[in-house]
């Protein structure tokens, strides 16, 4: 029978003895173990921002564009109300008129469009106060009225207009400027630069075009929306002029 020698027995005994502790180590202590193969596939933590501290992004250039947009919602609000209040249309009103005028009634007929407090109604009005005089002085009278009351409408139109156009101009210089901070700090880090630098100069300057691009589509739109309405007020105009004229025009 072959036996150990000594030292060679002591070796085998040590060796034995290490791998023992290192499963007892793995069995009592798995987490340890495990924790780096866990952590070198865990995702990267990706950190999220909010609509308002996007907008502090910006810069100063944000508050130019955040009062054109102020502007743009009380004009659009204010204007809407009274193009609202001019289209209004009274289906009985033509006719009481043309009553009042057969009957000879002319001030009834001009109290009634006193009372009325339309467009329409101030241009029945003033052709009312020019009855006597020839045909065409009376049409011009109303036509006039009809322009003053059309401009009337169109009051404060221009701020959305200069906002569809002046919102991304704005947003455009804060892009450009912005740029050009990022690239300066880019050349200022030397050779210690890196993408990061770059990346979070440009995403924060691309904030005031997103912005400028947004405040001026909403002031185009409100602006068409707004001439549209009063396209409509002019048309109801027109045709209830031609309905007095020719009211005027017809044999007593």
């Amino acid at each position: 029978m072959l036996t150990l020698s000594p030292p060679l027995q002591t070796q085998t005994m040590d060796a034995t003895d290490t791998a023992a502790t290192i499963v007892a180590d793995v069995i009592t202590h798995p987490v340890a173990v495990a924790a780096p193969a866990h952590a070198a596939g865990a995702e990267p933590v990706v950190e999220s921002l909010s609509f308002w501290e996007l907008c502090l992004k910006g810069g100063l250039i944000m508050i130019p564009i955040a009062l054109l947009l102020v502007v743009s919602i009380y004009v659009f609000v204010e204007r809407w109300l009274v193009i609202r209040r001019a289209a209004v249309d009274d289906a009985t009103f033509m006719k009481r008129i043309k009553d009042y005028i057969t009957e000879g009634d002319t001030e009834s007929a001009r109290t009634l469009c006193n009372r009325t407090d339309t467009p329409y109604a101030r241009l029945i009005s003033k052709g009312i106060s020019r009855l006597g005089r020839p045909m065409n002085d009376v049409l011009v009278t109303i036509e006039n009225t009809g322009n003053i009351e059309v401009a009337a409408l169109g009051k404060r139109l221009p701020w959305l207009a200069t906002t569809a156009a002046g919102a991304p101009m704005l947003g455009f210089l804060g892009t450009v400027w912005g740029m050009v901070e990022a690239f300066y700090s880019l050349a200022k880090a030397g050779s210690s630069a890196n993408i990061d630098v770059l990346a979070g100069g440009i995403y924060q300057a691309l904030v005031t075009t997103v912005a400028g691009l947004v405040v001026g589509i909403v002031a185009l739109f409100a602006y068409n929306y707004l001439v549209a309405r009063i396209n409509g007020v002019m048309n109801s105009l027109e045709s209830k002029t031609m309905e007095f004229m020719d009211l005027l025009n017809e044999p007593a």
